[in-house]
């Protein structure tokens, strides 16, 4: 079902339709109203106002208080809104802050919609709320454009996020809240309207994307007005390459004590580790992820009114278009994305064909090469274009996506998915095969530093008991599940019957066959049955311990010769990470959070005694083109610098840890990428190709820090 109205329905009702479809309201600027008005813990003080336009307003103080809130309720028991898509309130914030409002429409039948609504300082604006449940996902992206927005004139802000449902034949009430203030609050309130259509929330999405795929409505200095202005800016002259001593691959020259063996390797050397180059040098990885021309894909079909100037689909551009399809039920990434198949655009490499004409690509390469260099990055991470590992200039890292027909098991995140189920045989095929794949070509290539396997799964649920989302998920699973049925085997092994499981675990049970029961609910650990952790614990390692011992064993059989570098933890359990020691050469974590030791158990990881990768971190703001500020924000571009420099030096400073990759190398589209509608500023260059100065001189200088010499000793040192 479309979303929106036709074009020509669009223009009526943007060009002056507002006043005739609305249905009035209650007006909060005068003190009689047709609706009944309840004031708890507000006060309304002081007389009419009236704003710059004229409008009258008139103040609410919102107390110190849980729910301080002002309800409206129609003085015959509903209002009618049917034909009715959006409620607009005037509303002035005589703070010198933001204000959280909070914005509750009441139905029948216990419906109810929701919002919660950012009132910035300034002027007087209208507050539009839908009258459906919307999001930015609904509308493709993940995060939404920024507000206040100039509609036609008038300063609006829309609630981009409403939740919930509403009948709207019966409306009972209105509620306004200032959610918990710790001092008063006080705002600037006047008419409430409905009016039909959904104009607002087409308007806010409207005309988003220019030809380059920035966004209109914002300017900052990097951003690009000509084609000859991009072609300038993408062939300007570039720092010159990082000097200081290394060997081939970047290994430091100082540090003394350490193995050639013609391969990367880790070692500890004084109670640090390294990894260490094929000819015997210390080497911190400085890496980037997803350095890549194909990153600026994202759908324009079913939503070509939010781009302006698409080029057409044929001659030189067409190259630039292509279609697919990202609904993935099984992903909660992908949960509530709209717009997420089709016909898609890719602004980013359409930018690289200007700035380099037919020759794009080769051009791309060695001008991305140049800069990482020119940067003291050391690595080509994940995800990225393989000609530029196999140019030799940079070591570079390999991916091991295993994708099969197996078995799999829910452990209550499964963000990227369900966990693949290591006990089925199926999984040994798929595994098998995704490192043959990988490692094709590239096994006897010693820049190659190594393997990830897969990324991010789920091996921990959410929540307080989250931990042992796996072990729940695994006894939830079909009697069919190898992971259910190995699971089983061991309690059967463990327990002889089960009566004696019951005890242990006090739950009723029996007979074995109850186990085998699709949905069954596995008690939570508690305190009066130590056993169910005891049990848990000792099956989420042996789930870990399968899963790394067979990717390890395949890569060992394809290529001997290179590191595995662990399966880049987003969420995990001791138990896994265990697992992940005992078979990788590396344990690699993905660490969104201002320092890399609030992103892992640095404890733990000192008692497994194994190396620290952090494949992946970045800073990001909202304030270069991209709605979203990545997982990690700050407040401007200019924080972005200072907070990867802290970053990497604690990172070097810690002599577990051995390298941390960036995550990533260009801006997120406008419009959210093809795979989930991610659409961040975290990139140091934007969709136009053109690196953020000044934070890529931050980076710079951060990086040049890490890699300058230091006194290296010569104790000896334990290979790994």
């Amino acid at each position: 079902m479309k979303r929106f109205l036709p074009v020509w329905l669009w223009l009526g009702v943007l060009g002056g339709c507002h006043a005739a479809s609305t249905s009035a309201l209650p007006d909060l600027a005068s003190a009689s109203s047709s609706a009944q008005v309840s004031l708890d813990q507000v006060q309304r003080v002081g007389v009419v106002e009236h704003a710059s336009d004229g409008v009258a307003q008139r103040r609410y103080v919102f107390q110190p208080a849980a729910h301080p809130q002002i309800v409206l309720t129609p003085a015959g028991g509903a209002w009618d809104w049917s034909g009715q898509g959006e409620l607009r309130m005037r509303v002035q914030n005589a703070m010198p802050w933001p204000v959280t409002v909070r914005v509750e429409i009441d139905g029948a039948a216990e419906q109810r919609l929701q919002a919660s609504i950012g009132v910035p300082a300034g002027p007087a604006q209208t507050l539009v709320i839908p009258l459906q449940a919307t999001s930015p996902r609904v509308q493709g992206m993940q995060v939404g454009p920024p507000m206040p927005f100039d509609d036609h004139g008038r300063l609006t802000l829309l609630a981009t996020t409403v939740e919930g449902a509403l009948d709207r034949h019966h409306v009972r009430a209105i509620r306004l809240e200032v959610p918990a203030p710790r001092a008063a609050q006080t705002l600037l309130l006047g008419q409430l309207q409905t009016a039909a259509g959904a104009a607002t929330l087409h308007a806010a999405y409207a005309g988003l994307v220019d030809r380059y795929g920035q966004f209109t409505r914002a300017g900052w200095p990097e951003k690009i007005a000509s084609d000859a202005a991009l072609r300038s800016a993408g062939n300007a002259a570039m720092l010159a390459p990082v000097a200081v001593g290394t060997d081939a691959y970047g290994g430091r020259l100082d540090v003394h004590g350490l193995h050639q063996t013609g391969w990367f390797h880790t070692q500890e050397l004084d109670g640090r580790w390294h990894l260490v180059t094929p000819d015997g040098h210390a080497f911190f990885s400085l890496g980037v992820n997803a350095v890549a021309s194909d990153g600026g894909r994202s759908y324009v079909q079913g939503r070509d009114f939010m781009f302006c100037d698409l080029p057409p689909d044929s001659g030189p551009w067409a190259a630039f278009y292509g279609s697919g399809d990202s609904r993935r039920a099984e992903q909660g990434a992908s949960a509530g994305v709209g717009d997420n198949h089709g016909r898609w655009f890719d602004f980013y490499a359409a930018n690289l064909y200007r700035i380099g004409g037919e020759g794009w690509l080769a051009a791309w390469r060695r001008r991305t090469l140049k800069r990482l260099q020119a940067w003291g990055f050391n690595t080509i991470g994940n995800w990225s274009d393989a000609a530029l590992g196999q140019a030799h200039r940079l070591p570079y890292t390999r991916s091991i996506n295993i994708k099969g027909d197996y078995a799999n098991v829910a452990s209550g995140y499964d963000y990227w998915g369900r966990m693949p189920d290591p006990f089925d045989p199926r999984f040994v095929e798929a595994a098998e095969r995704a490192v043959a794949q990988a490692s094709a070509g590239v096994r006897d290539d010693p820049y190659l530093l190594g393997y990830f396997a897969d990324n991010e799964l789920a091996w921990a649920g959410t929540g307080a008991q989250g931990r042992w989302g796996l072990a729940l998920g695994t006894l939830a699973g079909q009697v069919k599940s190898p992971a259910k049925q190995a699971f089983v085997a061991t309690l059967k092994k463990e327990y002889v019957s089960p009566e004696t499981l019951a005890s242990a675990w006090g739950i009723a049970l029996t007979s074995w066959a109850a186990l085998d029961a699709t949905g069954f609910r596995a008690p939570l650990p508690d305190a009066a049955h130590p056993a169910i952790a005891r049990d848990y614990s000792a099956w989420l390692r042996r789930y870990g311990d399968t899963y790394f011992r067979t990717v390890a064993v395949a890569i060992h059989r394809h290529d001997p010769h290179h590191l595995f570098l662990g399966g880049r933890f987003a969420v995990n359990t001791p138990e896994a990470v265990a697992a992940c020691a005992q078979y990788c050469d590396v344990v690699s974590f993905n660490v969104y959070a201002d320092l890399p030791q609030h992103g892992f158990d640095a404890a733990a990881m000192r008692k497994l005694d194994k190396p620290v990768l952090i494949s992946e971190f970045h800073f990001g703001s909202a304030d270069r083109g991209p709605f979203g500020s990545g997982v990690v924000a700050v407040a401007s571009e200019a924080q972005r610098g200072p907070a990867y420099a802290r970053f990497a030096a604690a990172a070097a400073d810690n002599p577990q840890i051995v390298g941390v990759h960036w995550f990533q190398y260009a801006d997120q589209p406008v419009t959210g990428r093809l795979l989930d509608g991610e659409n961040s500023h975290v990139g140091l260059v934007g969709i136009t190709d053109i690196p953020f100065g000044g934070f890529v001189e931050a980076v710079r200088a951060a990086n040049l820090r890490i890699i300058q010499p230091y006194a290296g000793n010569t104790k000896p040192a334990r290979k790994r």
